[in-house]
């Protein structure tokens, strides 16, 4: 009875182990002064995130205060470093409430290029069409 119960309690924290080895935690702070190039903007957010390595999906919660205006749209791009522009990974949505959540499968390059930092998440505004607050997504720790 005590084999078996031990037997019983490796299998699962080995269980545990693997699948909480499959996920990784990110993170962004936008602002304007992130943005390329900069805004005036006193706007702010934060992007949480967490990849699934096994399944390929990202789940996340995006908020934000303070913009000029309604948000127009959000998206995740990349892939680029800090300082450079790159084209939409996977939209958000238009005129997307604070906070916004979802789930999205990344092909193989998407998720390559998120666990190499080069992916950012972006608000755009009327006033600031080309994104008003920015923040790179970074690992967790």
């Amino acid at each position: 009875m005590f084999r078996t119960s031990l037997l019983a309690a490796i299998v699962t924290a080995g269980c545990l182990s693997a699948a909480s080895a499959a996920t990784i935690d990110y993170r962004a702070t936008m602002s304007g002064k992130s943005e390329v190039p900069p805004t005036s903007s006193t706007g702010s957010g934060d992007v949480l995130a967490t990849l699934n390595t096994d399944t390929k999906q990202l789940s996340y919660t995006m908020t934000y205060m303070g913009l000029t205006g309604p948000a127009t749209a959000a998206h995740f791009h990349g892939p680029a470093d800090a300082g450079q522009n790159a084209g939409v990974a996977v939209p958000i949505g238009n005129n997307p409430p604070s906070p916004s959540s979802g789930t999205v499968t990344l092909t193989d390059a998407q998720m390559k290029d998120l666990e190499a930092g080069k992916w950012y998440a972006n608000v755009h505004t009327a006033d600031n069409k080309g994104g008003e607050i920015r923040g790179q997504l970074v690992r967790s720790k």
